[in-house]
């Protein structure tokens, strides 16, 4: 009867943690990570379309991104919302590939994401108690109703 339910929360607990590691991973460090860059909406003929459906991204020294684009007549347009977006990064297009150097965070940049990281978390655990709380209640009204069936057993042998 508990098992069921203790299965349930633990699974979806697990979802909260794992799409807590996502938004971590979306946060830059000042080393380069292709998740920093993968949800960049570049307008694909008209459509937003996510970076990481148009080009393939690698990261092959610490502090360098290479871009290499799948089409080559959309370089223009990626470059423009790699620059346009709100992570201060410069990519240079060199015809083929886009390299996207990642500057060194400041103090202020620094603090900043510590706030960010430290609203990410609390959402969190926000999110796992929840999760904990829906769970005891669903425990509670099964014994309840598991308590009301034996009593009305009960009174019906009576």
């Amino acid at each position: 009867m508990i098992d069921p339910i203790l299965r349930d929360a633990e699974s979806k607990m697990a979802k909260s943690v794992d799409h807590f590691g996502g938004e971590l991973a979306t946060i830059r460090t000042g080393r380069a990570n292709p998740a920093l860059i993968d949800k960049v909406m570049v307008p694909y003929y008209g459509t937003p379309t996510p970076l990481n459906q148009l080009a393939q991204i690698s990261a092959p020294e610490p502090r360098l991104l290479v871009v290499q684009v799948y089409d080559k007549s959309q370089i223009g347009a990626i470059e423009k919302a790699l620059r346009s977006g709100d992570m201060g990064l410069n990519p240079a297009n060199d015809g083929q590939v886009i390299r996207v150097p990642i500057p060194p965070l400041t103090e202020e940049r620094r603090k900043e994401y510590v706030r960010l990281v430290r609203q990410k978390a609390e959402e969190a655990r926000v999110a796992i108690r929840n999760v904990r709380r829906d769970e005891i209640h669903r425990i509670d009204v099964e014994r309840v109703d598991a308590l009301g069936a034996r009593k009305e057993h009960e009174v019906l042998e009576v």
